[in-house]
């Protein structure tokens, strides 16, 4: 039986008429309805709106062969307690960022042969490395070896006596951290693998050994679709490095939910970013899993954010099933499509690194690529086409920081201009406000003011609105009484030209430095215009200087 049988069966052609028309109606011309409803990733990969089969490409990525994955939980703080706790709760590795002289420690009453360990200790690689190696039993997981942090003398050593411990972590973070895309995470990775690959062969290791020393880690963030391309377009990526070089390698990787879209304020929604980054790097095929704490821009974790981190993959693991399914995307026209094209992009980047000589001799041309794409997320964010819910949009204005920070991890932090504002609000001695003049009914002005409110409360103002009314004198007492000294007209396009000139007038004789309007009209004594696309961060920073707040 086949359920579609009595529905006419329609093509890409009917779809793109019905969508012109629609177009059309709304004041779009084009020819093109791809062209107006599809957009750019910030590294430009191209989003369609509409995906067929037509849009399946010939190569997709290797499938994943197994189900679920590791959960595996970062400290960085010695607390041999907190590590324990983890491990009796769900938590099925460990990855340390704890110093070199308290490993031993941390680790003391763990099961080494149970729980696999990752490092992470830089420039102490090898002292670290030495202290794991010495703790009398037989270790699973990375020594995270980078570039430089002695990794050939490492992989020499776990390749031939350690079988079931790796000795390199080929790190994609620090340029997701620095506001790099993702294919410029991706062609950066695979450019330090190639380097790892050319130094351990050199040294005398097969190709296969070499391949199996290595372990990607990448950043997974809300944007879920993004972060199954993302890590499917990885694994075909290497497979094609791994065949060039003669071998086979299955890349082994480590998805980390992103620290740059962590927020300070309203932190508990970070634990709905991080569920749909795990959700999507669960479903893009990661062998092993980082949630962050909600709290994690904040510095370190508390023990109630630590069991929501591991609870959220216990969840998605046990309850929502999501591990039982190997490669559930695979075949989707949509991730299909978006795979390859993002695995094109970042293939090029790649042979632009390779051909500047390779990712150690190429720095400026990455740290100036990858400022670029920062440059292009950062005017996004400050227009808010790049949405921060509880920062940006929906801000909480009588919000009080979760707790003061400690040691916040360093890199790009989207909300951070928002952040660093509301603090600012929050340190003066009174909360500095704006006069919003509600002109005409409420079914008039509402829909502008929640605008214009929600506008200024992403940088911690108050708000005070006058109420109903046009009369200009009215109003404009209303200003003077509630001590603000920015004021924006709020109502209907047809009452600003009834009454926004009078208005504006009015509120600038009672001692209004700057006059916004909600819209796009021109008036007489109107100085300034908030619409959706302005530039929300320069119209909160200009109120600052207005109301005499230094920044």
């Amino acid at each position: 039986m086949r359920l579609a049988a009595d529905f006419p069966s329609t093509t890409r052609d009917d779809w793109r008429a019905l969508a012109l028309g629609v177009l059309r109606k709304s004041g779009v011309e084009s020819d093109s309805p791809e062209a107006v409803l599809g957009a750019d990733t910030c590294d430009g990969v191209r989003v369609a709106p509409l995906y067929d089969a037509g849009d399946l490409p010939e190569l997709r990525a290797p499938r994943v062969s197994h189900r679920g994955w590791d959960v595996r939980q970062r400290h960085a703080v010695p607390d041999n307690e907190a590590v324990l706790a983890d491990l009796e709760n769900g938590v099925t590795s460990l990855w340390l960022a704890v110093p070199v002289e308290d490993l031993a420690r941390t680790l003391d009453g763990v099961h080494l042969d149970l729980a696999p360990v990752v490092l992470e200790a830089g420039e102490r690689t090898a002292e670290a490395a030495e202290v794991l190696l010495g703790l009398g039993a037989p270790v699973r997981g990375n020594l995270g070896a980078g570039l430089g942090d002695d990794a050939v003398e490492l992989a020499l050593r776990c390749s031939a006596g350690h079988p079931g411990l790796r000795a390199i972590v080929v790190d994609g973070l620090p340029y997701h951290d620095a506001g790099g895309g993702d294919a410029q995470e991706l062609g950066c990775s695979l450019a330090v693998g190639v380097a790892h690959l050319r130094a351990l062969t050199a040294a005398g290791l097969p190709v296969e050994a070499a391949l199996g020393q290595l372990e990607f880690r990448y950043a997974a963030t809300a944007d879920q679709f993004a972060t199954i391309a993302k890590l499917r377009a990885a694994r075909l990526l290497w497979a094609r490095v791994a065949e060039v070089c003669g071998g086979q390698g299955v890349q082994l990787q480590h998805a980390v939910t992103s620290s740059a879209m962590m927020t300070a304020r309203d932190p508990y929604v970070n634990m709905l970013r991080t569920t749909l980054a795990c959700f999507a790097a669960g479903v893009g095929g990661a062998d092993a899993v980082t949630v962050l704490p909600f709290d994690a821009a904040m510095g370190a974790p508390d023990a109630f954010a630590r069991r929501i981190a591991r609870n959220t993959q216990a969840l998605l693991l046990e309850e929502s099933g999501v591990g039982r399914v190997a490669d559930p995307a695979g075949g989707s026209w949509y991730v299909e499509r978006r795979t390859a094209d993002l695995a094109a992009r970042a293939w090029a980047w790649f042979q632009e690194i390779e051909a500047a000589g390779g990712v150690q001799a190429a720095g400026e041309l990455v740290a100036g690529r990858i400022a670029e794409t920062r440059a292009r997320r950062d005017d996004d964010i400050a227009h808010r086409r790049f949405p921060i819910t509880g920062v940006s949009e929906f801000p909480d204005p009588r919000e009080r920081p979760l707790r003061p920070s400690s040691t916040p991890p360093e890199g790009v932090r989207y909300a951070r201009p928002y952040e660093e504002l509301r603090d600012l609000a929050d340190a003066q001695p009174e909360r500095p406000r704006v006069f919003l003049a509600t002109i005409g009914p409420v079914a008039a002005h509402t829909a502008r003011a929640s605008f214009a409110a929600n506008l200024f409360h992403a940088g911690g103002l108050e708000t005070v609105l006058s109420g109903q009314g046009t009369d200009p004198e009215e109003i404009a007492r209303a200003f003077t009484a509630s001590g603000a000294a920015v004021a924006c007209l709020c109502s209907t396009d047809k009452l600003y030209g009834e009454h926004a000139t009078a208005v504006a007038r009015a509120l600038r004789r009672a001692g209004a430095r700057r006059i916004w309007l909600a819209g796009k009209g021109t008036h007489e004594g109107v100085d300034a215009h908030l619409y959706a696309g302005c530039d929300a961060l320069d119209v909160l920073r200009t109120t600052f200087d207005d109301l005499g707040v230094a920044r």
